[in-house]
């Protein structure tokens, strides 16, 4: 995750040196998640036959070499040699990127069946310490060593948890599963979750083109202080995630409605950071930080059981259970976040350009708002149609009863 979030102090800069415009400049970082998106989709499909510790240390081994690779960049000559170079590296980051990821929340659901969401909560707080550290420990070594060191030193770091994983990781064999990633997305409560995931992706994409602008220009900040706005939002999330895994552990019923009013919840912050002009309330930087805090625990909630609640789903309608149907689950959870991760950021600052943060932000909680409302009526449904079958099979049985009763009584 730091080798991820590493680039947005200081390449912007490098690049317009190089002759590059900041529409390229977005380009380059926007194709990370089109990749991504695309890689999961592939990975997930063919994990079992690829092999998911093999998929694993791969993808690290391929995602420390690219990072170094990242750091020769500026010897590259300017113009559009070192716009493709740029292109080449960050696509290849992607996919190595997509198939560690992928196998790594496919091994965990192996590894630990009975403890999925505390697991993936807990390293939910590492992947948030990633994010959170990557941005200032790349701008204090850019500043002191150069351009170069960040990327090799992040990348060094990666290629020596290459031959740990190698010793550690177990081997998971599995049969290839006759199922497809149509057939997953196509039931309805995968594509109802889906859409959620992909709203809560956008919301936090939305905040990294957007946030920073708008509190230096609202509050007058030193361009120092706002790493520490975002502060907030990453350590909430880090620290509420392995609390909501554990409860959806042990509550499974509750999982589902963590889901839902996670989502409100988070359609409520994003009114509110503007805030709302509709609602007359006045910007305030202590009332920013709370709602970013609050934020970072309600898309905890929300994300969290996602992996177990369409893991369950596939399940009920006829997946094997095994590494291929996670290995499927792992892919499109991937694939979805990706998509949110490209139109958050491409959409917000659109709409921060066009409207400003405050309705920008307003319609993006929209967005999170419509989600969770349409997942919780299906949720309500479904539970309607669970107690009218229910009642059904109890009138069945004890007509069942009487039939058989009838002859013996006679």
């Amino acid at each position: 995750m730091m080798c991820y979030s590493i680039l947005g102090p200081f390449f912007p800069t490098e690049a317009e040196k190089k002759g590059v415009s900041n529409t390229v400049t977005g380009m380059i970082f926007g194709c990370y998640a089109l990749f991504d998106l695309l890689a999961s989709l592939v990975f997930g499909k063919y994990l079992v036959h690829i092999g998911a510790k093999f998929m694993f240390v791969a993808g690290l081994l391929v995602s420390g070499g690219v990072t170094i690779l990242f750091g020769v960049l500026d010897q590259v000559p300017e113009g559009p040699v070192f716009i493709a170079m740029c292109f080449l590296v960050r696509i290849t980051d992607a996919v190595s990127f997509s198939a560690a990821i992928t196998a790594s929340s496919s091994i965990l659901a192996k590894a630990f069946p009975n403890n999925v969401a505390t697991v993936l909560g807990c390293l939910e707080i590492f992947s948030g310490l990633g994010l959170v550290l990557g941005p200032p420990l790349g701008g204090f070594l850019y500043q002191s060593f150069g351009y170069e060191v960040p990327f090799i030193f992040l990348g060094c770091i990666v290629l020596l948890m290459v031959p740990l994983n190698m010793c550690i990781l177990p081997n998971y064999e599995s049969d290839p599963g006759k199922h497809s990633f149509w057939k997953l997305i196509t039931l309805p409560k995968v594509a109802l979750i889906s859409f959620v995931i992909t709203s809560l992706s956008s919301c936090f994409g939305f905040l990294d083109p957007t946030l920073s602008l708008f509190v230096l220009e609202k509050f007058n900040l030193p361009a120092g202080y706002v790493g520490l706005v975002f502060l907030g939002l990453a350590l909430s999330y880090a620290i509420s995630s392995p609390l909501v895994g554990l409860l959806s552990d042990k509550v499974p019923r509750l999982r589902k409605w963590l889901l839902v009013f996670g989502s409100l919840i988070t359609a409520g912050c994003y009114m509110l950071l503007g805030p709302a002009p509709v609602l007359h309330i006045k910007s305030q930087l202590w009332l920013l930080v709370l709602i970013l805090v609050i934020n970072g625990i309600s898309v905890g909630m929300s994300s969290i059981p996602t992996f177990l609640e369409v893991l369950s789903c596939a399940y009920e309608n006829g997946f094997e259970e095994g590494l291929s149907t996670m290995g499927l689950v792992s892919g499109l959870f991937g694939a979805v976040w990706s998509v949110g991760d490209f139109i958050g950021p491409t959409l917000g600052g659109f709409l921060y350009e066009k409207l400003g943060f405050e309705w920008a932000a307003t319609l993006q909680g929209l967005w999170a708002l419509t989600s969770g409302l349409v997942l919780g009526l299906f949720y309500l449904l479904e539970h309607s149609r669970r107690r009218r079958r229910s009642k059904l099979q109890n009138i069945l049985s004890i007509e069942e009863e009487r039939t058989a009763l009838l002859p013996g009584e006679m």
